[in-house]
């Protein structure tokens, strides 16, 4: 999927919305890709001068690449994070890094699901953790 076709599924507009591009293959893992140009807003202030993507903003890029490893049950619900636990962060990235993450679904309890996922740059593991959401109804206008 493109970013233009994810928008189908996530409520993420742009600037967070963050995977260019997603697909997820025969035995249900997520792969996605987000490309960081050195444009975004979380770099203007993270570091002058030496520019890191935030951890935190590393781990939204896992959890949007997980939010479609639920695609049949989003029509109609949106995403909220419940949880990240033993998260780590192994390796800086920077600007010209292109982010792949792999996320796979571990289990799901009534309205509740439960992911791992892995963000490396280059074939090197930049953050790894497991993350719970929990599905809501999407009470937006559709207009939006």
């Amino acid at each position: 999927m493109t970013k233009e076709e994810l928008k189908h599924y996530l409520p993420h507009r742009e600037p967070m919305l963050l995977v260019d591009e997603i697909n997820i293959d025969e035995n249900k893992v997520a792969h996605s890709k987000y490309h960081v140009t050195g444009e975004e807003f979380f770099l203007k202030g993270h570091f002058p001068g030496q520019p890191t993507v935030p951890g935190v903003i590393l781990c939204e890029i896992m959890a949007q690449s997980c939010a479609l490893l639920m695609l049949d049950d989003l029509v109609g619900k949106i995403t909220l994070y419940t949880g990240i636990d033993n998260v780590r962060f192994k390796a800086q990235v920077v600007p010209g890094d292109t982010i792949e993450v792999e996320a796979s679904l571990t289990s799901k309890r009534a309205n509740m699901y439960f992911c791992e996922a892995k963000a490396t740059v280059g074939g090197r593991l930049a953050a790894k953790g497991s993350l719970s959401f929990a599905l809501i109804e999407d009470t937006r206008k559709k207009d939006e």
